[in-house]
């Protein structure tokens, strides 16, 4: 099963590291993001990662060529294009998706997602393609009012009430006939899929994070230098060290 990972974005709310390094390379504890994404699949099993790169590729590319991949990994970068579109970078690369379901994702989110948990879901679904959402911990405390005026308490950043895109995917290739070159997949490839019922949602419960901002980037590697990083946290048996 093909893990593809979306790599081309520029990062622009990440102006501190961005300016020279591409978002995927910005590092959590002494290691790109990227590094991180892909330690999640291969310490659940998966070997085979399809960088989709655009923004600063050759930096990526420099990356993997450098780095020590353990037995058994292969990841190989494909040039979708400078400003190609989420959805767009996916349709490019159909003729390599074409053969099976496969595993999408962007090279800026973390978790501790099962992803036999995810793929089980998706097969029983029987739809084209599931999604999994999220709901992320809103980033101020709320007030809770009893009655018109009185403050009864506070909660200290809360989980959000709804659901958002978590980023992990799961897709048969038929999924790939709702996108085109000029496609954002958040948008109409997304919405087009739950408009004739093709997509499923994976609810995780569990830890969830989106490097977006240079607060983001600080906070995780503040969780990596506690030993606190609980996106090492699944493994399966035959699965690489998530951390290691």
């Amino acid at each position: 099963m093909h893990v593809a990972i979306l790599c081309g974005g520029r990062g622009t709310r990440l102006q501190e590291h961005t300016a020279e390094l591409p978002k995927p390379l910005v590092e959590i504890g002494g290691h790109p993001i990227l590094w991180h994404v892909i330690r999640i699949y291969a310490a659940q099993g998966l070997r085979s990662f399809l960088l989709l790169t655009g923004y600063r590729g050759d930096q990526v590319e420099a990356f993997v060529a450098s780095a020590e991949w353990p037995e058994g990994v292969e990841v190989r970068c494909i040039d979708t294009g400078l400003d190609t579109p989420t959805g767009g970078r996916l349709w490019r690369v159909r003729d390599e998706l074409s053969g099976a379901p496969f595993l999408a994702t962007y090279a800026d989110g973390l978790a501790d997602l099962d992803l036999g948990a995810l793929r089980s879901h998706h097969e029983r679904s029987g739809r084209l393609a599931t999604v999994t959402v999220v709901r992320p911990p809103l980033p101020f405390g709320v007030a809770l009012l009893d009655g018109d005026d009185r403050v009864a308490g506070f909660s200290e950043k809360p989980r959000a009430e709804h659901w958002i895109n978590g980023g992990f995917f799961c897709m048969e290739p038929a999924a790939l006939a709702y996108m085109r070159e000029d496609t954002v997949l958040e948008r109409e490839p997304l919405e087009r899929l739950a408009a004739d019922g093709e997509l499923s949602a994976f609810r995780h419960e569990g830890f969830w994070a989106c490097m977006d901002t240079y607060k983001d980037a600080v906070a995780l590697n503040d969780q990596w230098a506690a030993s606190d990083a609980p996106w090492t946290a699944v493994r399966e048996p035959g699965g690489l060290p998530a951390r290691g």
